[in-house]
């Protein structure tokens, strides 16, 4: 199957929540070489992550990643993903076999102030917003754990994007695999518009 190498360079727009995460509960979703960072006395943070990479992208699909908990391993931090789903076979297959990201198909819906992400008709989660608030342009580094085999690796996202504040409410269906996480509503919801993102390859920290 063709994917294109790393890094990959995307374009669109996305949603990002930031949530409290029960320490206990999203353990046994992360690797046990991994601290788990508390931010709050047993409580990490954690959130969902959906976008829309459009035209001008290395591939064009939508993604869906859930990250359980923030992490550390030696003086090395970042967020681990315990969910991620695409609409696209290729970024199925890169993001499998480049970061050894656990990458599932999904069906994509966005409305005007909507977007709902099913599974074979089973809802995994919607999230509705409000318009912005007010926007800022913003440059980012986001470091993100994965496993491939028996490694243990580390990669850096780098974006730039025009960020606001939303309001928004998140929907997880009891029987959605995302229910695992615990997530409640969002104590911050984050829209960037006029992303520009660049995902490099992973390097190895470790071993499992």
């Amino acid at each position: 199957m063709a994917y294109p190498q790393a890094p990959w360079k995307l374009q669109g727009y996305a949603f990002q929540t930031v949530q409290l995460v029960d320490i206990d509960r999203v353990r046994p979703l992360v690797p046990k070489e991994l601290n788990i960072i508390s931010i709050w006395p047993g409580k990490t943070l954690g959130g969902v992550y959906l976008s829309a990479y459009e035209s001008g992208s290395v591939l064009e699909y939508n993604e869906l990643i859930a990250i359980a908990a923030v992490v550390s391993y030696g003086s090395k931090f970042g967020g681990w993903i315990s969910h991620i789903y695409v609409d696209n076979s290729d970024s199925i297959a890169g993001g499998r076999e480049i970061w050894g990201l656990p990458k599932e198909p999904a069906e994509f819906s966005w409305d005007k102030d909507c977007v709902t992400v099913r599974q074979n008709n089973q809802l995994l989660c919607s999230l509705s917003y409000n318009r912005q608030a007010f926007g800022w342009r913003q440059w980012l580094a986001v470091p993100t754990f994965s496993t491939l085999d028996s490694d243990l690796l580390l990669f850096r996202s780098e974006l730039e994007s025009k960020l606001g504040l939303v309001s928004a409410k998140l929907a997880v269906p009891a029987e959605s695999p995302l229910a695992s996480l615990g997530i409640g509503q969002p104590w911050v919801t984050v829209k960037s518009e006029k992303l520009r993102l660049s995902v490099a390859a992973p390097e190895i920290v470790g071993q499992r």
